[in-house]
């Protein structure tokens, strides 16, 4: 079976994006820190996203900016298969994208059966929520940068009920991001 991790990066506060979407606090740019996400990025996989951070990645990696600013990334994401859910959408064109409008739990269900490369999730809080409720996360890769916003949403916003998790990893950057690696309790 595969497996499914989300990667996001989270304030101090909890917040995976400030109150109006903004994530410039997220684009901390030191050596150490870019070799970690070009490593993690080259890891392969399905990438997964919701609507809002489909459009935000799609407007973005497959640009002339991107390629110029980190071509490993841009690479990796622009090649990598992905998934976009949405019930807005009409289509989606960026590169190697799959859009799926329909039930988000059934379907990864059958993604998660089918053969392949393990499966991640950037940002996408709706799409972490229901799925972390639905048991269907198998590892968080949560960095924490040092700021407090005050204000904004978390990823685990519509969370009704606890998620026990265990700590499988931690990472301190010199930038001050520390990763926190968790794995749901069975």
């Amino acid at each position: 079976m595969r497996k499914l991790t989300v990667f996001n990066n989270v304030t101090l506060d909890g917040c995976f994006t400030g109150a109006n979407g903004d994530m410039s606090w997220a684009h901390k740019q030191d050596p150490e820190w870019k070799v970690f996400i070009q490593e993690n990025a080259s890891g392969g996989g399905e990438l997964l996203f919701g609507r809002i951070t489909y459009e935000l990645m799609a407007s973005y990696w497959p640009t002339p900016m991107a390629m110029k600013n980190d071509p490993v990334v841009a690479e990796q994401m622009d090649h990598l298969p992905k998934v976009a859910f949405s019930r807005k959408l009409d289509q989606a064109s960026w590169n190697n994208t799959k859009l799926v409008k329909g039930d988000i739990t059934a379907e990864i269900r059958k993604i998660k059966r089918e053969s392949g490369k393990d499966l991640v999730i950037f940002g996408s809080g709706n799409i972490v929520s229901q799925l972390a409720q639905a048991g269907l996360i198998d590892a968080y890769q949560i960095a924490v940068h040092p700021v407090v916003l005050g204000k904004g949403r978390t990823m685990f916003d519509s969370v009704t009920k606890k998620l026990p998790l265990k700590l499988t990893k931690t990472r301190t950057f010199g930038n001050g991001i520390v990763l926190l690696c968790y794995e749901p309790v069975a």
